[in-house]
């Protein structure tokens, strides 16, 4: 790891204490000594937002009580200690209007998915953007798993052939025998967005699927399901899709899965053999070519059989687990390098505004397809 005598400045919307997502994003940009923090507005709650920001060290200057003025007053001082990354981990409804303030006041912002509610505003969204000279991205965690790049390479140097299917499912239980809470914001569609498990975790699967195949979904069935009494927004989810390259494939998200932990899968098949990656075995990808024994490719920078792209994201030898924390560090880690150079637009290795676009379109073209007679419905990216 490169030292550098002066980590990049970052502040956090949302994420206070009892918040797993904001917890998990300041240890992950702490992995490599790339970031401090230095600012936030980590709560609605006084109290558990100055808990939370004397827990980081942080002065009582500069913890805010909107994001409004923190991106007022942090725009007031001096560039040497102005923040200089935003990240979002708020309700989806934020999202957006944060994003967009942040860029608009010359601020590079890493935003928690999905990017917004709806297309329309991710597409004015991706406006803002290119207007503001920034950097943008998408906190879509496993594409951060170096053997998910070594995957991702092996389909692109064709050791699979011709793709020909992809499975990706992501089954949850936490939903399986609750009753919603009418004050959370996750099962209210103003704030969470008219997809309920499709926009939480559908879109972490569809955005894999597309990453490690190169391939891109262009129509889909889907068929959408509320198993909880008086809940309004789907828990579980079942997608057919084909993709512009010519594979078919199949989507699973539920959130009703009883006895489920955290269980995302993916396979790819092309007429060459297959790849096989689980989310909670990840430092272990499986290899079965056509007519020769499948092989298990392990996690490691001893492992000399992996290709550069896995191995730049590796700190351990094998036999030494590296799980959630480091694959979210890998993306502060190539995130930092692009404010380094001075990049705009998406960080290297790190999804951007495309992704963003893209999952808004998946989660919007699937919700037609169950409210619509049509068998296949095109995915939309020019509403």
């Amino acid at each position: 790891m490169t030292v550098y005598s002066r980590p990049i400045r970052a502040g956090m919307i949302g994420g206070g204490q009892g918040a797993f997502i904001g917890q998990v994003h300041r240890m992950a940009a702490r992995l490599d000594g790339d970031f401090d923090w230095v600012c936030g507005v980590f709560s609605r709650d006084k109290e558990n937002n100055h808990a939370t920001g004397r827990g980081l060290n942080l002065p009582d200057d500069r913890l805010y009580d909107d994001w409004e003025t923190l991106i007022a007053r942090e725009g007031r001082l001096p560039a040497d200690r102005r923040v200089q990354l935003l990240v979002i981990a708020t309700p989806n409804h934020l999202h957006v209007p944060v994003a967009r303030a942040a860029l608009m006041a010359g601020i590079h912002v890493f935003s928690e998915k999905p990017a917004g509610v709806n297309f329309a505003e991710v597409k004015e969204l991706g406006k803002a953007l290119k207007s503001s000279g920034r950097l943008y991205g998408l906190a879509h965690t496993y594409i951060g798993y170096p053997l998910v790049w070594q995957a991702r390479e092996m389909v692109e140097r064709g050791e699979l052939g011709q793709l020909r299917k992809i499975h990706v499912e992501y089954p949850q239980g936490w939903l399986g025998h609750t009753v919603d809470d009418p004050e959370a914001w996750r099962a209210d569609p103003a704030r969470s967005g008219a997809g309920g498990c499709l926009g939480d975790i559908g879109t972490h699967a569809f955005n894999l699927a597309e990453f490690v195949s190169s391939q891109h979904v262009n129509t889909l069935c889907a068929s959408l399901g509320i198993h909880a009494a008086g809940r309004r927004l789907d828990d579980d989810v079942d997608i057919l899709f084909r993709t512009a390259e010519g594979a078919s494939g199949s989507l699973i998200a539920s959130q009703i899965c009883s006895g489920e932990e955290n269980g995302l899968k993916l396979r790819v098949y092309g007429e060459l053999g297959g790849l096989e990656w689980h989310q909670m075995e990840p430092n272990t990808l499986i290899h079965r070519p056509q007519n020769a024994p499948a092989r298990l490719l392990r996690a490691g920078i001893d492992n000399l059989a992996l290709f550069p792209a896995a191995h730049q994201r590796l700190r351990l030898p094998g036999g030494h687990p590296e799980g959630y924390l480091e694959a979210l560090g890998n993306l502060y880690r190539y995130f930092a390098t692009a404010i380094r150079k001075e990049d705009i637009g998406a960080p290297s290795g790190v999804p951007g505004i495309d992704s963003a676009l893209r999952g808004m379109a998946f989660v919007e073209t699937a919700l037609a397809s169950q409210n619509s007679t049509e068998k296949w419905i095109p995915l939309n990216l020019d509403s």
